[in-house]
């Protein structure tokens, strides 16, 4: 587990290393390149998860179960918001049943953190918990990403899931998701893409999903504008910011408490 500077969270916790692109957000997933430089680095975790395909490093497919990671939340007194599996996805095919009931297994001995979990592959989400775990953990948020409108179908996946907090990041945010049925779902993540191929994002398409978290009651949270700011020009993900209609929006699901 790292502290991060991802601000929708405190900390991340990686049980799992390794992963697939499926679908056009992992495209330019910053976690290919961070586990390229942490095998350089010598973690043996992330030795040979991803290959070079042209100048980019993609993930080879390869995804690596971590048992002695399992015990790291335990160490954590004070509370936390806890992102599972940044450098990963806990639903991947290649992560084992019985490694996923272990990870919910520590999350149910620390009631005190919230988990946030994100995952690409909501079906098996599903699956898994209707199958094999069935109760749900009030510290446990189960979310989904969607980039477009071609995988909005994520969302009625994620939906019909039993879950404290259901959200949405819809982050790289690459192209409009339409008339998004937000019912049953807490809280929205909406961000552009950031790095050297990062594809632009476009007002009107945040428009679009502020809109409907208005009308579903759903809280709204903007992390940044990515590479490209609200008048299209390409600067530093620092210099285009977070700022939304004139405001910070940093709105968290209203039936969770920090304290």
């Amino acid at each position: 587990m790292a502290e991060t500077q991802i601000e929708w969270t405190d900390a991340t916790w990686n049980p799992v290393a390794g992963c697939s692109i499926v679908s056009a957000g992992c495209t330019n997933c910053y976690a290919m390149e961070m586990a390229k430089r942490l095998q350089a680095m010598g973690v043996p975790k992330y030795k040979g998860l991803t290959r070079r395909s042209g100048r980019r490093t993609v993930w080879n497919g390869v995804v690596r179960e971590d048992p002695d990671a399992l015990e790291i939340p335990l160490r954590w007194r004070k509370p936390r918001k806890i992102f599972v599996n940044s450098m990963s996805d806990l639903f991947h095919e290649r992560v084992s049943d019985a490694f996923i009931l272990r990870v919910w297994d520590v999350m149910g001995r620390t009631p005190h953190h919230h988990y946030q979990i994100l995952s690409k592959r909501p079906e098996r989400m599903g699956e898994l918990i209707e199958a094999k775990i069935g109760k749900v953990l009030p510290n446990v948020w189960l979310g989904t990403s969607v980039e477009n409108a071609d995988v909005v179908n994520r969302i009625d996946h994620l939906r019909s899931i039993p879950a404290a907090i259901r959200f949405i990041s819809f982050e790289p945010l690459i192209g409009s998701v339409g008339m998004v049925n937000l019912r049953g779902i807490d809280w929205a993540i909406v961000g552009g893409e950031s790095g050297r191929s990062a594809r632009p994002i476009r007002e009107e398409w945040i428009d679009e999903i502020f809109d409907r978290c208005a009308a579903y009651h759903t809280a709204f949270f903007f992390k940044q504008w990515g590479t490209w700011g609200k008048d299209n020009r390409r600067r530093s993900k620092k210099a285009n910011g977070r700022i939304y209609r004139d405001q910070v929006w940093d709105e968290m699901p209203r039936s969770v408490s920090f304290s």
